[in-house]
């Protein structure tokens, strides 16, 4: 069974606390969790208060559902993150 794995990085220039960079992010991973069928995670630069590595993971029998649902996934975080998504990158397992 494939799984399927997004990461996004992130830049958030306006936060000045960790505070404020976990609200912007609890903000995203809420937001995505209610509309798609994922898990989402920060995976790294956890102690930076201005960046953070975001990864989304989803399984599916059909690889390219798989696809077309982590493309979705990017999409949307686009939508919400504007200017602060600097990249993201889909893996297939």
């Amino acid at each position: 069974m494939p799984i399927g794995l997004l990461t996004l990085e992130i830049y958030i220039p306006d936060a000045r606390s960790l505070k404020d960079k976990r609200q912007v992010l609890r903000s995203l991973k809420d937001r995505l969790r209610r509309q798609f069928n994922i898990a989402i995670a920060e995976l790294d630069h956890q102690e930076t208060w201005q960046r953070a590595l975001v990864g989304v993971v989803t399984i599916s029998a059909d690889t390219r559902h798989l696809e077309d649902s982590l493309e979705k996934v990017a999409n949307e975080s686009e939508r919400l993150l504007g200017r602060d998504l600097v990249g993201s990158s889909v893996e297939v397992l």
